[in-house]
């Protein structure tokens, strides 16, 4: 079985990743780390110097390899869903989870971050409500499983992932199967 994890910049993707497969016994995976040692710099660098098309197509390359994985959760970058052949990829080889948190509660996390090339603007709310605003509909139209945040702990979340997930031993390789 494999799980991905999608949202905005901040929303816990990682931290739940590390958490829902520690209690599941699968491998995980950090999509922007595993990137961040392939270009053997920080993603924020790759950025400056090759630009956001060329971290794109390493970032889909990145998707199709770890696609190929089993038992495994993925934790993707906030923008692994803007190009439509990665939804298509997480909807149908993952059971996709859209970690959902509103904006104004990333605030917080994000307030003295220098990593996230996207959040590197004189109005880092402004640009994280427009991420939102542009994403949302793309999160959704990539998870079978939306889950809010807002309020819960790291245990509460991953307890909802985990109360949600289909029975592993009847799972095969499509978990895009059950959505219709």
């Amino acid at each position: 079985m494999l799980i991905s994890l999608i949202g905005l910049p901040a929303v816990g993707k990682s931290t739940v990743g590390r958490r829902l497969a520690r209690r599941l016994g699968f491998a995980f995976a950090d999509c922007d780390g595993l990137l961040e040692q392939r270009f053997q710099q920080r993603i924020r660098d790759f950025f400056e110097t090759e630009g956001e098309q060329r971290f794109r197509d390493a970032e889909s390359a990145m998707l199709e390899e770890l696609a190929g994985a089993a038992d495994t959760v993925i934790a993707t970058g906030g923008g692994a869903v803007l190009r439509p052949a990665n939804r298509e990829l997480l909807r149908r080889r993952t059971l996709c989870v859209y970690l959902r948190a509103h904006p104004d509660a990333l605030l917080t996390r994000l307030q003295r971050d220098t990593k996230r090339p996207l959040l590197q603007v004189a109005d880092p709310a402004a640009r994280l409500r427009e991420l939102s605003d542009e994403r949302d509909p793309l999160y959704r139209e990539a998870a079978q499983l939306e889950v809010e945040t807002r309020g819960k702990s790291l245990d509460m979340i991953v307890d909802t992932i985990l109360r949600e997930l289909p029975d592993r031993s009847a799972s095969s390789g499509d978990h895009g199967q059950a959505r219709p």
